[in-house]
């Protein structure tokens, strides 16, 4: 089965020149979701592990990935990448005038590894038409 991912094409305008005719771009259009439930059945057709102890390995990487991240490490998923904290928030004019009150937000950051950069590469893309549009609708002048 040839695999595609499929996109729609969408209308992007530029914030700063909202009068000005935007541009069309190609916007990925998921096509469902593969939760760890899915993900287990999949994994034990490849294995000779049943899907109860895919599950189980799934669900303890769920709350290592978690714990190492909080401890402030770099969590390395073999060829398939690798996650870390990365902080944002307000500048200190000096550095002992830093404190953690000034951090705003922490993400994780994803950093794709062999695996999913080769698979970047062999990408098929099939163009879909939108499912649902938003209605735009007049309001009425008082």
């Amino acid at each position: 089965m040839d695999k595609y991912l499929t996109y729609l094409v969408v209308e992007r305008k530029d914030p700063q020149n909202p009068d000005v005719e935007g541009k069309y771009y190609a916007q990925a259009q998921a096509r469902g979701e593969a939760g760890i439930r899915e993900l287990s059945q999949r994994i034990q057709q490849m294995c000779t592990v049943t899907r109860a102890d895919v599950m189980a390995v799934l669900i303890a990487l769920e709350d290592v990935v978690s714990d190492s991240l909080s401890n402030g490490e770099i969590v390395r998923l073999g060829e398939l990448g690798s996650l870390q904290v990365s902080l944002s928030g307000e500048g200190a004019t000096t550095k002992d005038d830093y404190h953690d009150g000034l951090i705003q937000k922490a993400k994780i950051l994803f950093r794709s590894g062999r695996t999913l950069s080769n698979m970047l590469t062999s990408l098929r893309y099939e163009k879909v038409e939108q499912k649902y549009k938003k209605e735009e609708t007049e309001e009425p002048l008082p």
